[in-house]
């Protein structure tokens, strides 16, 4: 019998295929005595070699996938499965001591991680990471228990997960995982927001979809209302195959405005531009008719990575999205890492409220040797194309200025060492602190854009975490209070000749265009699947009567008042 769980519509379409669970299996195992050592030993060895050929693969299928850069990794993870040092311990425990291989194992595995995390060498901390990792993945052998890797999957399928890490999201593959169910998130979670980036349906927020779900069951997820159907009828299987139809149908027709200009009804054109993690979703923003990136979000090559990347490996990716951008502008946002992001190798003490804690340009000025490099990246690959870089989480024109001065610096030594640098970049910064909107008039007289960041926005100016259920009803980006805010931007920028636009999802969302048309926003940056839509909408709005729709919006007192006056326009 079929079962219908009800969570967040994240991202749309429909997806029908097997569920794959991804989650940390059971490991645990008894102690017990060994009578037999050399069969022990060679139940060991077993799993050392069945742990081997599935790295192997492993690493094939991330140099392939993901550069050669990505797959050293696991190269290291190979080099621990041979070591010495660590398989003749664990054998003689076995033989000397009558040990299980699984004891064994876990009992010296355990001493060298407790040796290398105790090193001050960043490098040797490191490798207490790498066996950890290896010496889990022999267990689950050593147990019958294959280790879930969203990067090997090869079938058509759904993933079924508690939660997506970014790197588990980056990591799919779009040609056989059709779609993805978590148990927790919102429509601005990031494994949301990269399901937008891979076009691929998502139901987030079910709370209990991995109880409910077994390997293998087939799956439907309605990424359009929200809806998962567990093990379908065939009626059920029938009604959502005509649903997929057509909703592939519409988005064909939705394709034949891929090249057209971005204009309303009455002639006003605005910029539509994609959202994106990696060089990788260039393919979906180009499918999708951008008119440029407005933001990339560069902590993914961070969070990617097993130590801070380097100054080259960083000016290759930024070069690569500039040239196939072709001269369209570019809008990298520097590293914002802190709040629900962070980064396991770099040493940050725990807060009691990560949003409002160490994070993005603060993290940034204060530890110059991970900021600077990233500068000087961007500013050697700025030839390559229109780079604009905005500084994320600024509170005080002062954090600009010194983000600024230190970019300065690094332009003129990058000079000074041979290189060249672009003289037409552009800075700017995110606005998603109530303050920086308050004051939006001083910083537009020193700043060259604006890139309002709703998400952030919206929770700080309501006090509602963006991730928590029970607030969940306070996040409201239609709020008069919101409007108001992004108003007070819109207007200071263009006050000074400059420009603003809007990274965060609300950028996309059909029922706050008609309103950030009627505001006057210069540009809508958003993921490249919702453009075309975006693009449908705006063709049909006037923006004459957008700004009508807009001074009544702004003088009500509630966000469902906001949405009727919203409908009321957008049906005449």
């Amino acid at each position: 019998m079929s079962k219908k769980i009800s969570g967040i519509a994240a991202s749309e379409g429909i997806a029908i295929a097997k569920a794959y669970l991804l989650v940390e299996p059971d490991l645990s195992f008894e102690d017990k005595e060994v009578l037999d050592a050399e069969s022990e030993i060679k139940h060991f060895h077993n799993a050392l070699e069945q742990s081997k050929v599935e790295l192997t693969k492993i690493r094939d299928h991330a140099e392939v996938k993901l550069g050669r850069d990505k797959a050293q990794i696991f190269d290291a993870h190979l080099l621990v499965l041979e070591d010495p040092e660590l398989i003749q311990p664990i054998e003689a425990k076995i033989k000397d001591e009558s040990k299980c291989a699984m004891t064994a194992l876990n009992e010296i595995s355990t001493q060298f991680i407790q040796i290398f995390e105790s090193m001050d060498n960043a490098y040797m901390q490191e490798r207490a990471a790498d066996i950890r990792d290896v010496s889990k993945r022999i267990l689950g052998h050593l147990l019958g228990i294959s280790l879930p890797n969203p990067s090997m999957i090869n079938e058509e399928s759904i993933i079924i997960a508690h939660d997506l890490t970014p790197s588990d999201t980056a990591q799919l593959n779009k040609d056989f995982v059709y779609g993805f169910v978590t148990n927790i998130g919102g429509r601005t979670s990031h494994s949301a927001i990269m399901s937008r980036s891979l076009e691929i349906p998502a139901v987030v927020g079910t709370k209990s979809i991995v109880s409910e779900v077994q390997n293998g069951d087939m799956i439907i997820i309605d990424g359009l209302n929200g809806d998962v159907i567990i093990n379908p009828s065939d009626d059920e299987l029938k009604h959502y195959q005509s649903l997929q139809a057509a909703h592939l149908e519409e988005k064909a027709a939705l394709r034949e405005l891929k090249d057209q200009d971005t204009k309303s009804k009455d002639g006003v054109k605005v910029e539509l531009a994609a959202n994106i993690g990696t060089p990788n979703d260039l393919e979906g923003v180009k499918h999708n008719g951008a008119e440029g990136i407005g933001l990339y979000r560069t902590e993914f090559l961070y969070m990617d990575n097993d130590t801070l990347p380097s100054e080259d490996v960083q000016f290759e990716a930024y070069k690569k999205v500039l040239e196939e951008m072709d001269g369209k502008p570019v809008v990298v946002r520097t590293l914002d890492i802190g709040g629900d992001k962070s980064l396991p190798y770099l040493d940050l003490e725990e807060e009691m409220n990560p949003f409002l804690g160490y994070r993005a340009i603060r993290l940034c000025l204060d530890q110059p040797e991970i900021f600077k490099p990233q500068l000087r990246a961007l500013l050697r690959a700025s030839v390559y194309g229109n780079l604009k870089i905005m500084f994320p989480m600024v509170a005080t024109v002062q954090e600009f200025r010194d983000a600024k001065a230190m970019l300065l610096a690094e332009k003129e030594d990058l000079i000074q060492s041979g290189y060249e640098v672009s003289d037409d970049i552009e800075l700017g910064i995110m606005v998603e602190i109530p303050a920086t909107a308050a004051l939006a008039d001083v910083f537009a007289k020193e700043v060259d854009f604006f890139s309002i960041g709703t998400n952030d926005l919206i929770q700080y100016t309501m006090a509602a975490d963006r991730m928590s259920e029970s607030v969940s009803y306070l996040y409201q980006p239609y709020n008069p209070s919101i409007l108001r805010l992004i108003k007070q931007v819109i207007d200071a920028s263009h006050q000074e000749g400059k420009w603003t636009g809007m990274c965060g999802e609300m950028a996309g969302d059909e029922t706050a265009i008609p309103l950030l048309l009627g505001l006057g926003l210069d540009e809508f940056s958003m993921s490249a699947s919702s453009i075309l839509k975006a693009r449908n909408l705006i063709q049909q709005l006037n923006q004459s009567d957008m700004k009508s729709l807009v001074e009544k919006a702004l003088n009500v007192a509630t966000m469902e008042e906001v949405q009727s006056l919203v409908a009321s326009y957008t049906k005449q």
